[in-house]
């Protein structure tokens, strides 16, 4: 990402702590790849059944909203014919959300249960005559009391089609409409007031699976997408915050953009039938209660951090009922090891940029297997932070466990704004216990995975300059160097701060995220810096201060951004303007108060602000001496504080495996998800132009249908002939031939892959019998494919691929 660049990282300790800090919250991720997507061994053989991924974040077009994502069925080829895929039946698809931590169950559950129905059964097409085979609809329920009873509030929910291709969605053999209005269409309004969409779509997931599956070789300059010109099938609802809130509130009602009581914990499962009975006639019988089968939260937990012995039974087990006995993958990843030189580190060059701290303010050592923070537990010095043992120290803070301290409470509780969870902006002298900005509050301690956002924290609108797919490190990257949030420790929304983890965005990368929380950015964030980093490495001054000490207290102020490390001397004094030459001391005073005043200092260290002032009281120093103006005096030793901004840190923040966001562009409106990709134009996911396998060369190329809307098996040479295209592939202009054998109306459209219509270059034109060529700009046209249409009267068409490229 750009904002990462080395040089600007050098030039700004700030960023670094900033985004060190923000890393506090990334770290809610130390996981890898794809999701979930055939992440155990069991569910890979059960695609129908598989979560791939889930998503929470408010409607960027309705704010009182949240959209709330359930994707399943992964890695769908989009020309898997004959029998496109579908949500299975005798499958429990369900979104559970918690909103109440004082309660173990389920406070709300949706249910989605799907039927198939064969329209046509004569034939083998999928789509004919207007008329669908393995047709999807649904019944969602939904539950208030953990799934004990369900109340029905969609029957019948319509089901939009595979994206089979153009003739199947369009033509009048097929189903006569385009595929924007078949999902739009499918947009159920449940009795409750929920909005919901079923149905395949793009897989909206982007990661380089085959580079970081082959241990970790990681290829950022010639990247692949694991995921591209893949389809998923998704579970989208749109529901009125007040629905999910416990007390039933509207987002208008909250008190802060951090409000605790707006926080809610989502997770989606699948479960199956405990029985399944195979018959001879091909009819199975499918009994008894539903069995969770495959279950997700946070992305990628089962996939990466969850030793594949035991994928299977993480997958079984409830969200709500996690055994602490999983707590171990979460205090010492496995990924760790291959971030630690100590261990396997050096064996994986890929991940070469992402090392863990070993000596952390020169002692603390966060690899597998170490203290961590243990040292800290019970110390006078966490008294009202997280790690304090009256509040959340004795889970947060473990022997042998360092990861217990970030990586824990990331995906089992949320992360609460206490110290040491908040932007080093306002931390006096760069402790990391201190008391910082706010950024996130997604603390819903039901000790479970589950995805957590807080429903209060405003949304980025996709359309501003500060939008970023990096989420909260973003945020945290402004909270701590841009002016326009970094001149008070007060809370202010930061762009981001509604991005992962504090929920999860379409867009959100987090692979990159959570890799880089791995490696320990999210140490760093808090002033636990990288082994390179010196905290007494400031560059020192010596500074003078007079002081006008007619007030109380007196205000010693050292320059901005630097911090007092001693106080040579302090005397007071008498005189008439600023400089000091002028100073006539009072031999009958008490002049020198170097003592006083260095003890005063040092008493204050842990409640007073360095970067800004020091408080001296009057009354500690007596009452010096008499005059119309006296002035304290004080000759102190100041110092810049250290840059977190090392090269260490900078290597883990301009790490990127290559694949930083989706290969479609997402809508902006509901699902905003983009559409499937359609199987008659699909190439190969593996095309790095995303074109398909088209030849590349600029000579003519016929579509591979050619046959009238009617079904005749050819046309008719006194019709309409041969439509070519050239160049092709083009940029800026591209020019179409065709040739008829009489007079007739001729038409040209251009549709793009997902069979919307972008132009009619000829529409209903008389044309006497001959060649023809229309010259057609593309030059404003997005990269990709796009399909021309010749139009020959009602009796005959054919059909052009080609592409534009950029």
């Amino acid at each position: 990402m750009k904002m990462f660049t080395k040089s600007g990282l050098l030039k700004s300790g700030l960023v670094v702590a900033a985004v060190a800090s923000l890393s506090v919250f990334a770290t809610r991720y130390n996981y890898l790849e794809s999701s979930s997507h055939r992440e155990a061994p069991i569910i890979a053989n059960d695609p129908l059944a598989d979560n791939t991924d889930v998503y929470a974040f408010r409607n960027p077009r309705n704010k009182n909203n949240m959209v709330l994502i359930a994707n399943y069925i992964p890695f769908q080829h989009p020309h898997g014919a004959p029998n496109f895929y579908s949500f299975g039946e005798h499958i429990a698809y369900d979104i559970h959300i918690k909103n109440d931590a004082s309660k173990k169950e389920d406070d709300i559950l949706y249910r989605f249960e799907f039927k198939l129905t064969n329209e046509d059964p004569t034939t083998h097409f999928y789509i004919r005559l207007g008329k669908q085979n393995q047709k999807n609809t649904y019944t969602c329920k939904k539950s208030t009391d953990g799934g004990k009873s369900f109340t029905t509030i969609i029957s019948n929910g319509v089901v939009p089609p595979y994206n089979v291709g153009p003739r199947s969605i369009q033509s009048a053999v097929g189903l006569n409409s385009n595929y924007d209005k078949l999902m739009q269409g499918a947009i159920m309004t449940a009795s409750t007031g929920e909005k919901v969409f079923c149905g395949p779509v793009d897989d909206p997931f982007f990661v380089d699976i085959g580079g970081i599956e082959d241990l970790g070789n990681v290829r950022s300059n010639k990247p692949v997408d694991g995921l591209k010109r893949l389809n998923v099938h998704t579970i989208a609802m749109d529901i009125p915050i007040e629905m999910l809130n416990k007390e039933g509130q509207k987002v208008s009602q909250a008190w802060s953009i951090l409000d605790p009581d707006f926080i809610i914990g989502v997770w989606a499962s699948s479960s199956r039938r405990k029985i399944t009975v195979r018959n001879s006639n091909g009819e199975d019988k499918h009994e008894g209660e539903y069995v969770q089968v495959s279950r997700l939260g946070m992305p990628l937990t089962n996939e990466v951090i969850i030793p594949i012995g035991r994928k299977d039974e993480w997958n079984r087990v409830s969200s709500n009922k996690d055994s602490k006995e999983f707590e171990q993958y979460f205090t010492n990843p496995e990924l760790a090891l291959y971030m630690d030189d100590s261990k396997f580190g050096k064996a994986v060059p890929g991940l070469a940029p992402l090392r863990i701290q070993t000596k952390s303010l020169g002692k603390y050592d966060f690899r597998n297997g170490a203290d961590g923070l243990y040292s800290l537990l019970g110390n006078p010095a966490t008294k009202g932070t997280a790690l304090d043992t009256k509040l959340f120290g004795n889970y947060l803070l473990r022997d042998n466990e360092p990861r217990s301290v970030d990586l824990l409470p990331i995906f089992m509780t949320g992360v609460p704004n206490l110290p040491p969870y908040q932007l080093a902006t306002g931390k006096k002298d760069g402790n990391p216990l201190a008391a910082g900005k706010p950024f996130i509050n997604n603390f819903l301690p039901t000790f479970g995975d589950m995805l957590r956002v807080n429903m209060s924290t405003p949304v980025t609108t996709r359309e501003s300059p500060d939008f970023s797919s990096l989420g909260l490190i973003q945020a945290a990257v402004l909270g701590l160097t841009d002016p326009r949030w970094n001149k008070t420790k007060f809370v202010q929304f930061i762009p981001n701060m509604d991005g992962f983890p504090n929920g999860r965005r379409l867009e959100d990368d987090v692979v990159r995220i959570e890799l880089q929380a791995v490696s320990g950015v999210v140490l760093a964030a808090i002033g636990l810096g990288y082994d390179d980093y010196d905290i007494k490495a400031g560059a020192g001054v010596i500074g003078d201060v007079e002081q006008q000490h007619n007030s109380d207290p007196i205000l010693i102020t050292p320059p901005a951004g630097t911090i007092i490390t001693d106080i040579r001397s302090a005397t007071f004094g008498t005189g008439k303007g600023s400089s000091y030459d002028n100073f006539k001391f009072d031999a009958s005073c008490q002049t020198d108060v170097t003592e006083i005043v260095r003890t005063y200092y040092a008493a204050r260290l842990t409640d007073f602000e360095p970067n800004y002032q020091i408080p001296v009281n009057r009354n500690v120093l007596g009452n010096p001496c008499p005059g119309s103006e006296k002035s304290l005096l004080v000759l102190a030793d100041y110092r810049t504080p250290a840059s977190l901004a090392t090269q260490n840190l900078v290597n883990v923040l301009t790490f990127t495996t290559g694949v930083e966001k989706n290969d479609a562009p997402l809508p902006g409106r509901f699902p905003f998800e983009a559409q499937p990709w359609e199987g008659f134009s699909y190439g190969g996911h593996g095309n790095e132009n995303g074109s398909g396998n088209i030849d590349p060369s600029p000579s003519a190329s016929v579509a591979p249908y050619q046959a009238p809307a009617s079904m005749n098996l050819g046309t008719p040479d006194v019709m309409l002939k041969q439509l070519e295209g050239f160049p092709n592939p083009s940029r800026d202009k591209t020019t179409f031939r065709y040739h008829i054998g009489q007079p007739s109306d001729v038409s040209l459209h251009i549709y793009n892959a997902n069979g919307n219509l972008v132009a009619t270059p000829v529409n209903k034109e008389p044309r006497a019998a001959g060649t023809y060529e229309v010259s057609v700009d593309v030059s404003k046209y997005k990269g990709g494919i796009y399909y021309a249409r010749v139009v020959n009267g009602a009796q005959s068409d054919q059909t052009l691929k080609f592409v534009v490229s950029k």
